[in-house]
């Protein structure tokens, strides 16, 4: 017979509804973007891109997202695929391989800023302005 699974305490059912949310802001940031074409993942690395005043070698951009450089490189090749956005050599060192945005990327980038804005008032709906505020300040507690 195997133990009595213990009830969860306050913060493990915070953790979980913190779980089931990034969950639940997944699915439907993934649906507000199937018409643009692109993965949120992707979307990510477009955003992050378009920081950078220049175009930035892959390994800034694998370490500005933290993940390793070959996810980086899968990302590339979509968004490449796509015409969203090309690799470049380096004029100093042939070795090294910068990503640029194109004209379609920057399009892109218009096209993402009108599918998040939608995916947060579905997401924020349920919410009154009141409680709007309440959760961006605490939101900006935990995410500095």
């Amino acid at each position: 017979m195997s133990a009595p699974v213990p009830a969860p305490d306050a913060d493990g059912l915070l953790a979980e509804q913190l779980l089931r949310l990034t969950r639940r802001l997944h699915r439907i940031q993934k649906r507000h973007l199937e018409p643009v074409g692109i993965t949120p993942a992707q979307s990510r690395l477009l955003r992050v891109l378009a920081q950078y005043d220049g175009a930035p070698r892959m390994a800034d951009l694998a370490d500005r997202l933290e993940v390793v450089p070959r996810a980086v490189t899968t990302l590339v090749d979509g968004l490449e695929s796509g015409g969203r956005v090309r690799r470049v050599q380096d004029p100093a060192n042939r070795r090294v391989v910068r990503v640029e945005l194109t004209d379609l990327g920057r399009g892109t980038l218009r096209e993402l800023r009108g599918a998040r804005r939608a995916a947060a008032e579905d997401i924020l709906a349920p919410l009154s302005t009141e409680q709007r505020e309440a959760l961006g300040g605490l939101l900006s507690a935990l995410v500095p």
